[in-house]
């Protein structure tokens, strides 16, 4: 069997396990990227989550100076920092400093999303004005990193680290004016246009301006997977984080991931929502995983796959990790 033809890479969101303490889940997040080291993956990205009950991913800068301290040369990164939450100098700095101690190791993700809730909006201070002004801020940071602003963030990063955009679809033009990396995931990532393409990332590819970080387009598709010795076992490493988002859209939680994965709802809606995150999500045997990986990277034009998901059952998550490496 051929190996997939791009890079693959994870991101972990450090999610809470029933019955398992918060350092248990912040403890696995390290223990994934130096596994994920030594079976070849390229990137090891973590995200940031507020007051969220079921998440323990909350200060990505934080979790990115452990991670990179415990492995030697895979690549660190958050998908991402969430702009809106920040003064773009303070992120700028953390970036460089991040850089300046792990040189060449170190992504900046940066998203535009508020927090889930109106009350850790106002604990952020952060309103929607501030996510209509995220192209505005992102090109404040970019001028505090590479010194072309009004001040330079120290350490000086000199335009080292690569920044990401992750776009829900509508934010793949400010990635493509910024001459930065997009990263896709979701329904819009399924969603084509006539020819067959991911109509959104055919819009980044075309106004993409070059810039000195990235010279051409370069695109991260974003998506659930779980490898596992059935179809059916891969299914149930997703169901948890499938339920878990159900719950967070029905009800405002989002709970820890739980072990009884065949539970169900009588809401019909809450059932079409754990429908539909399987439905975009890809897993399977190694063989059904690689077939639906290559066609959704040739169809996204993706230069290298995200991976996302987390499942309960840790054991299971390490071995779809595992046969998952095999791939390439």
């Amino acid at each position: 069997m051929a190996s997939l033809s791009v890079p693959v890479s994870i991101l972990d969101r450090a999610h809470i396990r029933e019955g398992f303490s918060e350092t248990d889940a912040l403890s696995a997040v390290l223990e994934r990227a130096e596994a994920a080291e030594e079976t070849g993956y390229r990137r090891f990205w973590v995200a940031e989550h507020h007051a969220v009950a079921g998440i323990a991913g909350s200060a990505p800068a934080v979790l990115m100076a452990a991670l990179a301290a415990r492995t030697n040369s895979i690549r660190i990164g958050s998908g991402g920092v969430m702009l809106p939450n920040h003064q773009p100098l303070v992120v700028a700095e953390q970036a460089a400093t991040l850089q300046a101690l792990y040189p060449g190791r170190i992504d900046l993700g940066l998203g535009r999303s508020l927090g889930f809730t109106p009350a850790v909006r106002t604990a952020l201070r952060a309103g929607p004005e501030d996510a209509e002004q995220f192209e505005e801020h992102l090109a404040q940071l970019l001028a505090y990193l590479d010194g072309s602003g009004p001040i330079t963030a120290r350490p000086r990063d000199r335009g080292r680290t690569p920044v990401f955009v992750l776009a829900t679809g509508t934010g793949v033009e400010i990635a493509a004016r910024a001459g930065l990396g997009v990263v896709l995931g979701g329904p819009a990532l399924f969603r084509r246009n006539s020819a067959g393409q991911t109509g959104a990332l055919e819009r980044y590819r075309r106004a993409f301006r070059p810039s000195d970080r990235f010279p051409r387009p370069y695109v991260l598709a974003a998506v659930n997977v779980a490898v596992a010795g059935s179809e059916t076992a891969a299914r149930e490493l997703l169901l948890p984080e499938a339920q878990a988002l159900a719950d967070s859209r029905t009800k405002g939680v989002f709970p820890a991931l739980s072990g009884a994965g065949n539970r169900t709802s009588s809401s019909a809606r809450w059932q079409d929502l754990v429908r539909a995150t399987l439905e975009t999500s890809v897993y399977g045997t190694p063989g059904q995983v690689q077939a639906r990986l290559e066609e959704l990277a040739a169809s996204a034009w993706a230069d290298e796959l995200l991976v996302t998901g987390g499942a309960f059952d840790i054991e299971g998550q390490r071995e779809s990790d595992r046969l998952l490496a095999g791939l390439f």
